[in-house]
């Protein structure tokens, strides 16, 4: 006996469906597209400075970091880039607060101000404190008779990333300090709480991820700063050398090993002040997620 059996016909997707399917591909293409360039322009790049840096062996690197030249530059970056977070840290947390508890004239001009170090070239930046403080500049003669030099100098170098550096603080805690309940604060002055006690308990703990966020970024720009310290700095090895610095005198010279060793000690910093701000990100979410 003979059975036939008609083939079922296929299902027909709805024009919702359609587009869910063509969304996901869509989607995975964008997301390996995306895979790409992160390992064109990230990974190759960073495994590249790995193998020049661990060429030679890993007590090759040593060798090289150790110098007295590479020592002075990471000495001299740490000490600038610590000195640029607490000033900066100092006058963002200031500024933020007088820019948004009070009106006042001019308010809006100050604001705009602090995107200057942003939209500035930092080689012009270090070209105007070269003409202010240099040996012929405005200030300079006058300092100079009193003993006082800043061009050329660990203090060029530090006044050069304090000025690129300046704006990531007070940006970060602007929009934060905006928003904060005006309530809590003033519920606080009725009780007798004085400026320290609210800008401390009050103010900074509703704003402390935004605080990490511009400590971080402050510490990133000021590690990795070249274009205003190669101008006011006078590149002078074991003096006024930061580390991006002394890479290029390397670089120069040909001991790319070197150059590249040095290289590492940036990217690890780099690396730790980006998970450090990830995992700032994560706990501060955690934080908001408790009951």
């Amino acid at each position: 006996m003979n059975t036939k059996t008609d083939a079922l016909p296929p299902p027909i997707l709805s024009s919702s469906q359609n587009r869910i399917s063509r969304n996901k591909k869509y989607s995975v293409s964008l997301a390996l597209g995306a895979y790409a360039i992160a390992l064109i322009l990230l990974f190759l790049p960073a495994l590249f400075v790995c193998l020049q840096a661990f060429g030679d062996g890993i007590g090759a690197f040593f060798s090289n970091i150790s110098q007295p030249e590479a020592v002075s530059a990471i000495q001299l970056t740490l000490a600038v880039t610590m000195i640029s977070i607490l000033i900066n840290s100092f006058f963002g947390i200031m500024g933020a607060w007088c820019l948004t508890k009070f009106e006042f004239f001019g308010k809006k001009i100050l604001i705009a101000l602090i995107d200057i170090p942003l939209a500035t070239s930092p080689v012009i930046a270090g070209m105007v404190w070269l003409l202010v403080f240099g040996e012929k500049g405005w200030f300079g003669k006058a300092l100079a008779q009193i003993g006082v030099h800043i061009i050329y100098t660990p203090y060029g170098v530090l006044l050069a990333t304090l000025f690129v550096t300046f704006p990531f603080v007070a940006r970060t805690l602007l929009p934060i300090m905006q928003t904060t309940q005006r309530d809590m604060e003033e519920s606080a002055l009725l009780l007798g709480a004085g400026f320290t006690t609210i800008l401390f308990k009050v103010t900074l703990p509703q704003a402390g991820s935004a605080l990490l966020s511009g400590v971080l970024l402050t510490t990133a720009r000021a590690l990795g700063e070249f274009g205003a310290v190669v101008v006011v700095s006078g590149h002078i090895p074991g003096f006024t050398e930061t580390v991006p610095l002394q890479i290029e005198t390397l670089y120069n010279s040909y001991e790319t090993t070197a150059a590249f060793s040095l290289a590492i000690v940036l990217v690890v910093l780099s690396l730790g002040i980006v998970l450090l701000r990830r995992f700032s990100q994560q706990g501060q979410s955690y934080q908001g997620n408790l009951p």
